[in-house]
């Protein structure tokens, strides 16, 4: 058994809103699992190895619950456009790139190590549709020390010449992939990644479906992102009267679906959500650079709509999911504005929940510094932060850290009880 402790200010988010400080605290983990946190150490902890981070912030780590891999190499770029040009200009080209394995290896290596020394290490992510490429994703992923799911992208229509797969390809090649990756990686799983329905035949979208309910497997896809994306979702499946009824007829649509952005889900749709227990990974700076809108997030919250944060790369142009927190909050504060300020803005407890443990929960982790739960967290050194003339407390300091803290403030990383930085 491997006891250690690890010393220092404690800051996690334990619900929604709630903020719980402990200064000069510790956290207590037994191989590599949360045992308690505590004021001072207990006494039967007291031999146990212990690392004393001293004036350092200790707080959970992020978990982005939508991202596009490939994309990391189109970051900033195309940003003058709406998304369904964006895709056609940029993004498919882009991805279709990535049939070049030696490209891919060079290019997820370093978005993975990007990735653990911002602070992220839990992920959802979708890889572009080639199966080698996407096996090196979750291999590149395992060995930074990231822990989630990833998915070879299904798209059978309406991507283009570039970047398209036969239904027949787009099954085998799915099938040679869960053999391939299903067992293969310690914390790295597969996720099925039908692209969005508008490029998904519904032969294809029904063999997912299928496959999901016979596997148990989680599924990743794209919801009312776009006006013209819901438009164009009515014309393909004109017997669905709203766009999640296009992936509930397929059995794509449960508590164990992530659905990026749902801007302009009315309540009827928001209902569905809740009702099937799906989680929504909110993109806030994507749907501004793509001019999608602003989601109703305040609303889905109170409505019991489970929601989460995702870069959404390279839509968003923020990989640093402590910016995907503050872009969260500039985004609800536009929602209010919107409203007539009836919606009120997401606070910084309430937007770091969301990108914390409101993502780690789709993972199966409890409620902020859970005891059990294996640890995710981060050490921020703000010793560089601009200092203003009074002492400030550890909450505020917390506050100015979600803000303005970068790669270099963060001086370890741990990863499902793992050191990775």
């Amino acid at each position: 058994m491997t006891v250690q402790v690890i010393k220092g200010h404690i800051v996690h988010a334990p619900a929604f809103g709630k903020l719980d400080v402990l200064e000069n605290g510790c956290i207590v983990l037994d191989n590599g699992k949360i045992a308690g946190v505590f004021q001072d150490v207990p006494e039967q902890y007291k031999n146990a190895l212990t690392v004393d981070y001293g004036d350092r912030i200790i707080m959970p780590s992020f978990a982005d619950t939508h991202m596009h891999a490939p994309q990391y190499a189109m970051l900033g770029m195309g940003m003058d456009l709406p998304l369904l040009d964006w895709l056609n200009t940029y993004t498919f080209n882009t991805e279709a790139a990535f049939k070049d394995t030696a490209y891919a290896r060079e290019v997820y290596r370093a978005l993975a190590r990007e990735m653990i020394a911002d602070g992220t290490t839990r992920v959802c992510a979708f890889s572009s549709l080639h199966r080698e490429s996407t096996m090196i994703l979750m291999e590149e992923f395992e060995n930074a020390g990231l822990t989630g799911y990833v998915g070879k992208v299904n798209m059978d229509r309406n991507s283009g010449d570039v970047l398209t797969e036969t239904t027949e390809e787009s099954m085998r090649e799915t099938m040679l992939w869960l053999d391939e990756a299903s067992d293969r990686f310690d914390h790295v799983k597969p996720i099925l990644t039908p692209r969005f329905t508008p490029t998904c035949t519904n032969e294809l979208m029904a063999f997912l479906g299928k496959l999901a309910a016979e596997r148990k497997l989680p599924v990743q896809s794209h919801l009312s992102e776009n006006t013209s994306e819901i438009a164009w979702v009515k014309e393909l499946h004109p017997d669905c009267a709203q766009y999640w009824e296009s992936y509930a007829k397929y059995g794509l649509f449960n508590d164990r679906t992530v659905m990026a952005h749902c801007v302009h889900s009315d309540a009827r749709e928001r209902k569905a959500m809740k009702d099937n227990g799906v989680w929504v990974a909110h993109c806030p700076d994507s749907n501004v650079n793509l001019i999608s809108g602003t989601a109703p997030v305040r609303q889905m919250v109170k409505e019991g709509v489970r929601v989460t944060l995702g870069s959404d790369i390279a839509g968003g142009a923020l990989l640093a999911m402590n910016k995907v927190v503050t872009a969260a909050i500039r985004a609800s504060k536009v929602k209010r504005i919107e409203t007539n300020w009836t919606d009120d803005f997401l606070t910084v407890a309430e937007a770091f929940y969301l990108g914390t443990t409101g993502g780690a929960k789709f993972f199966g982790a409890g409620e902020g510094f859970a005891a059990g739960d294996e640890l995710h967290a981060i050490v921020v050194d703000d010793a560089d932060l601009p200092k203003p003339a009074k002492k400030l407390s550890v909450a505020e300091r917390f506050e100015r850290a979600v803000y303005l803290m970068d790669k270099h403030n963060i001086t370890a990383v741990y990863s499902a009880g793992r050191q990775v930085k």
